[in-house]
């Protein structure tokens, strides 16, 4: 959850926020680990000459993603290292070694770097960024900043975290907040807005796994709720940077990047989150959806989108009321107490019915005439409610309400998993596979037979392959480089717009 904030909407005193470390942390530098939240800075104006997408990148071998032969570009207080860390094939996921050589090897600094920074010149939007990272003993550093990718590659080789979250952009470097008189001087300025969605939040409803287990069938959650989310946030918002992102585990964050949704204050974020919101209440309250007649054009385009899933994701592959118990829940979500009764009777004689049966009794036993008083169109909005209540995204929205919250960022390796948190492409989000997402301990392994197998001499002026282009990471990066030079594209065309206006002009 996020820190607490004063009336003014400052950041409380330093009883509830740490404060950022040194360069070496002491023990007065760390936090124990728990959800955080910080603020972002306003991005400001980018290079001033245009650069073409394609040049953006420089494809030629940097130490940001280092081929199997480079071993330089470690912050100089690391001990030095003689090339790039080998890690033994039973290597655990989640060992300093083995993460040491992801970030070595196959993290995208330099991506990561251009995508906060909004431009190729470093500038405050990537400098006042606050970063967080979670050490391999679990301390939590908060309020680090770098000005450039060089020195946060340099920071993690040195640090090598199990992970690290991404803050707002401040109004003054994260690292000086203490040297600043007023406390009003230091406040989130501009941060992505994102949404959260776990599988834990259809634990009620999902019957194949529970907790943190996940499996294809209930992925379909996740694959439903990004169609109904992304598609409002560009039909009804207009936002046009969007990134989807495997969470490692059993869920996706979306990241909002347009400058619009970067600038929003807490206010327009709620109303943002409050729109998009539809399921409310916990898994012991009664009716989760109740929404207006006649439907908001949102909530009718998502009921349309997700009838497609009912029938097979979840009447057919859930099952959800296989079980008496859950059927009751069914039938509390009708309107009618005699086709009620008429339902219960019908399953109770035929133990086991499935769920696709059942659906179907409604309508059958509702034309039977089973109630002289059944109000047919208050049952159909109860069976839209249904669907809605089955299918329609479960937003964890206080991660979207608050500038200052944390998140993690792409392309970590999940603790839990082992599992890379890669970008879903929302053009194939039905093929995307959550547990054929690669993991650290794999990618290193392809790197190594890669490099044992491919023996073939090449001409002197054949690129080298970076290392990520050996691994199955590649698709992923690529996707993560094509999205960012779109952002890149965008925010160069609003500044040449401001720099083409002529301020004289009546």
């Amino acid at each position: 959850m996020p820190h607490s904030l004063s009336s003014e909407g400052t950041l409380e005193e330093d009883s509830v926020l740490t404060d950022a470390p040194p360069a070496i942390p002491t023990a007065s530098d760390v936090e124990d680990k728990g959800d955080s939240g910080s603020s972002p800075g306003a991005a400001e104006d980018h290079v001033k000459a245009a650069v073409k997408l394609e040049d953006m990148f420089d494809d030629e071998e940097d130490e940001e993603f280092p081929s199997s032969g480079v071993t330089d570009g470690v912050a100089q207080s690391s001990p030095p290292l003689t090339g790039p860390p080998q890690v033994a094939p039973s290597a655990n996921h989640s060992d300093s070694e083995t993460m040491l050589a992801f970030y070595q090897r196959l993290f995208p600094f330099r991506y990561l770097f251009q995508w906060l920074n909004h431009s190729m010149k470093p500038s405050t939007d990537f400098g006042h960024r606050e970063f967080a990272f979670t050490l391999q003993n679990d301390a939590y550093l908060r309020y680090q900043s770098f000005p450039t990718s060089d020195l946060l590659r340099k920071d993690i080789l040195r640090l090598n975290p199990s992970r690290f979250e991404i803050g707002p952009v401040y109004t003054a470097n994260p690292r000086d907040r203490k040297t600043l008189r007023k406390s009003t001087a230091f406040r989130p300025l501009a941060k992505e807005l994102v949404f959260d969605i776990d599988l834990t939040d259809y634990d009620e409803i999902r019957t194949c796994c529970d907790k943190a287990n996940i499996c294809h069938k209930c992925w379909s959650f996740i694959t439903m709720a990004i169609k109904v989310i992304d598609v409002a946030l560009r039909d009804d918002f207009g936002f046009e940077h969007i990134m989807w992102v495997y969470s490692g585990r059993r869920g996706a964050h979306a990241w909002i990047s347009d400058k619009r949704a970067r600038t929003m204050d807490d206010q327009r974020r709620k109303a943002v989150a409050g729109y998009l919101e539809v399921i409310k209440g916990g898994a012991q309250s009664g009716k989760k959806v109740n929404v207006k007649r006649p439907l908001h054009p949102h909530v009718a385009r998502s009921l349309e989108t997700l009838k497609e899933h009912f029938q097979q994701d979840i009447l057919e592959r859930q099952d959800p009321w296989a079980r008496p118990e859950k059927a009751e829940r069914l039938l509390e979500l009708l309107p009618d107490k005699a086709l009620n009764d008429a339902l219960r009777k019908k399953w109770d004689a035929v133990p086991g019915r499935p769920s696709v049966s059942k659906w179907a009794d409604i309508d059958a036993l509702a034309k039977a005439g089973v109630s002289k008083n059944l109000d047919r169109k208050a049952l159909l909005e109860a069976k839209q409610d249904i669907v809605l209540e089955y299918t329609y995204p479960r937003l964890d929205v206080e991660v979207s309400k608050k500038q200052i919250h944390l998140l993690k960022s792409p392309f970590v390796v999940h603790p839990g998993t082992g599992r890379v948190c890669v970008p879903i492409d929302t053009r194939r989000a039905d093929k995307f596979d959550p547990l054929g997402v690669p993991t650290v301990t794999e990618l290193l392994a392809e790197i190594d037979s890669w490099d044992t197998e491919d023996k073939k001499p090449e001409p002197e002026d054949a690129k080298k392959l970076q290392d990520y282009e050996k691994t199955s990471l590649k698709p992923y990066v690529d996707y993560f480089r094509m999205h960012v030079g779109s952002l890149l594209k965008a925010e160069q065309s609003v500044k040449r717009e401001r720099e083409d206006e002529d301020p004289m002009e009546f």
